[in-house]
């Protein structure tokens, strides 16, 4: 066997349907109801590309996550609108709005809920380390609840089943295996690499950073996570660049929670008609050049 390959190349699962994006391409492979696949590849250029500026540490990503949020709220509306499925390229307002619904929908959950709630612990705490490891650990809960309840739908849990299935799709590619179902089958469906781990990273690096800030009045609160959110996203994103990079025991142990949440919710084992599109759209966007996707 070959040395196993870090990647950069990523997916997000989908409805009936998986995006993955490379460095060159993003595609979106979907089932279709007559048991066909339908696959639209596009040549992909980042706004880092034009300006390098933005590929610096911290700066990439911001970007990065900016990019994949416009890319995923395309893809799940291309996945579930038939009139949407044609060959469209830029954000349109509906895209827009639906990004800015969705920020908003977060910030409010997960900073003004668990900062308002920690509000009523101030009357007998007063430790500023303290009040921000409370509003931390309250928004990891409603992180995890969420989770939880999301996992349990019955439609969260095929898209779920698609995300095991571009998991051990992308475990077999940086294996040098063939991408075969049967190779992929026995790979693992827990990434290290995954979206799931960085949003947890996230939650804890916003506990280190918030806490720098004391505990002023709710809205200067409020305020201050709004505008330490971008530098919080540029933070996690380098630590989980420089976690995914190695194999130590201590990378394995700082990445072990988003692994155990990827396990109880958010990734699921897929059945083999999944692995197929798995495997259809991830062969879509390997680059010729074996090493431009180099994690």
């Amino acid at each position: 066997m070959n040395n196993i390959k870090k990647t950069t190349i990523g997916g997000q699962a989908l409805f009936e349907g998986i995006l993955m994006r490379g460095p060159e391409k993003v595609s979106v492979v979907l089932r279709e109801e007559s048991g066909e696949m339908s696959v639209k590849t596009d040549r992909f250029s980042s706004i880092s590309d034009r300006y390098r500026i933005l590929k610096m540490p911290f700066l990439r990503g911001v970007v990065s996550l900016f990019e994949s949020l416009i890319m995923g709220t395309q893809a799940i509306a291309y996945s579930t609108d038939e009139e949407d499925k044609k060959d469209e390229k830029g954000m349109d307002l509906s895209t827009i709005l639906t990004i800015f619904a969705s920020l908003f929908i977060s910030i409010l959950v997960f900073f003004f809920i668990p900062t308002l709630i920690t509000s009523l612990f101030k009357r007998v705490i007063s430790n500023v380390l303290a009040l921000n490891l409370i509003e931390g650990i309250i928004r990891i809960l409603l992180f995890l609840g969420y989770i939880s309840f999301i996992s349990n739908l019955e439609d969260m849990k095929r898209i779920f089943m698609y995300h095991g299935a571009e998991h051990k799709t992308i475990h077999c590619y940086e294996k040098g295996l063939d991408l075969t179902v049967e190779n992929v089958r026995t790979c693992s469906r827990l990434h290290r690499r995954c979206g799931t781990s960085f949003l947890f990273t996230v939650m804890i690096v916003s506990i280190l950073i918030l806490s720098t800030f004391g505990w002023p009045n709710p809205l200067m609160r409020l305020l201050i996570r709004i505008i330490m959110l971008p530098v919080i996203v540029g933070v996690s994103y380098e630590i989980n660049k420089v976690l995914g990079r190695s194999d130590s025991i201590f990378s394995k142990v700082l990445t072990a929670p988003g692994l155990l949440i990827q396990k109880l919710g958010t990734v699921k084992e897929p059945t083999d008609d999944m692995i197929e599109v798995a495997i259809r759209s991830l062969e879509e966007v390997i680059p010729e050049d074996e090493n431009l996707d180099i994690w």
